[in-house]
């Protein structure tokens, strides 16, 4: 039998010198390459949006975004079977032609966010999954009418958050039946590295990547407000003061926020830049090993929708014997926690787990990389994804 044919469409070049976001897209890309299906990526991008190494406006030809993906591409053989289109008519890679041929051969279409939405090429396709990793956002766009949530035109739904759809869930599903997915991580990309070997000041330095505020508004629906990560973060703001640990955060944050900076500040983080620490993939995983732990929390719309969310970031954590001190958004229900996953809702819950990280590392290590292993492994998570897709 011929190997399954799926095209993942998602978000790189959108997103230079992001190493995590491109994780994101990479690990459904090798996962299911170790499955043994035929992978194609393929991403669309508008002109508009293409800058250079300095944020400036430049034609697509030559700037910043262009090169990145190449990088990526490269970097990772993703070779002939890559596209990234750009609404100026230019194409890096397979032709849209190339691609619609592949789509009329029946091809799976794997959008992630609904990234892929170029109208000659989107109807081709006669199986086409829209895989949702921003869940709240995604379901109150689609109940508002919203045509930024990309719904429209595919077969099947599939999301990261698993409590979507279930009680005690404030997230509209209208008349959508939305599978579950867990975030998918190669283990073999995420090898454990011993925190033994880990220096005198990284073995007490709890670290995550993220973004202050990220490109989503807070939403309103029924006299509730459901807001962003930095509402959550001031929540937390004061643990590195109550804790004995470095607590470093390579934050996405503009200048501009100075008021918050200076909270930061005072409150003991240590804040690094973001693209020098993780700006590509393999940045972001030695930051990510060279870390004792994570201490992360979510944006406040999946915290107070209780979504069940569970970041991509943490599962890399988890995959190389990192554990992982990190808000609960409903998540518990279904994950292993206490040992290695370290959930937390209140400021005490986050100072209790950051002191049994710090009092047992190695238990913890060992049980953050079998959760991934049992719960995040891709050769799992994936399997099963594609059999919800009718894929052998």
């Amino acid at each position: 039998m011929s190997a399954p044919v799926v095209v993942v469409a998602g978000a790189m070049a959108n997103k230079p010198r992001n190493g995590g976001e491109a994780w994101v897209r990479l690990s459904w890309i090798r996962g299911l390459q170790r499955l043994g299906c035929e992978v194609w990526f393929v991403e669309q991008i508008a002109e508009q949006h293409c800058t250079d190494a300095h944020g400036r406006s430049v034609p697509f030809s030559c700037s910043s975004n262009r090169h990145w993906w190449s990088q990526i591409a490269d970097r990772f053989a993703l070779g002939h079977r890559s596209s990234l289109i750009c609404d100026s008519g230019e194409t890096v890679g397979a032709s849209i032609d190339q691609l619609r041929q592949i789509a009329a051969d029946g091809a799976l279409l794997v959008n992630i966010s609904g990234h892929l939405t170029e109208p000659t090429l989107l109807p081709a396709f006669r199986r086409r999954v829209y895989v949702d990793i921003d869940p709240g956002f995604t379901q109150f766009w689609d109940a508002d009418g919203n045509a930024g949530a990309r719904l429209h035109g595919h077969d099947r739904f599939v999301t990261i958050g698993e409590q979507i759809g279930r009680p005690g869930c404030d997230v509209p599903t209208g008349d959508r039946r939305w599978h579950h997915v867990r975030q998918p991580v190669v283990l073999d990309d995420w090898p454990v590295v011993d925190a033994a070997d880990l220096g005198a000041a990284d073995r007490f330095r709890f670290t995550t990547i993220a973004t202050w505020r990220g490109p989503f508004g807070p939403i309103q629906r029924d006299r509730r407000r459901f807001g962003l990560k930095l509402h959550e973060f001031r929540k937390f703001i004061s643990l590195p003061t109550l804790v004995d640990a470095r607590f470093e955060a390579a934050l996405a944050i503009h200048p501009d926020e100075s008021a918050d900076i200076d909270l930061l500040d005072r409150s003991g983080w240590a804040l690094v830049d973001p693209t020098s620490a993780a700006g590509t993939p393999d940045s972001f995983r030695s930051y990510v090993t060279g870390s004792m732990a994570e201490f992360s929390v979510a944006q406040g719309m999946y915290v107070e929708s209780n979504c069940g969310w569970f970041s991509d970031r943490t599962t890399r954590y988890l995959a190389s014997g990192r554990p992982a001190l990190v808000q609960d958004t409903g998540f518990s229900t279904c994950l292993p926690t206490g040992s290695g996953l370290v959930a937390f809702t209140t400021l005490d819950d986050a100072r209790a787990g950051a002191a049994s990280i710090l009092a047992d590392l190695e238990s913890h290590c060992r049980a953050a990389r079998a959760i991934a292993e049992t719960y995040f492994d891709s050769d799992v998570v994936l399997t099963r994804f594609l059999e919800r897709c009718d894929l052998p």
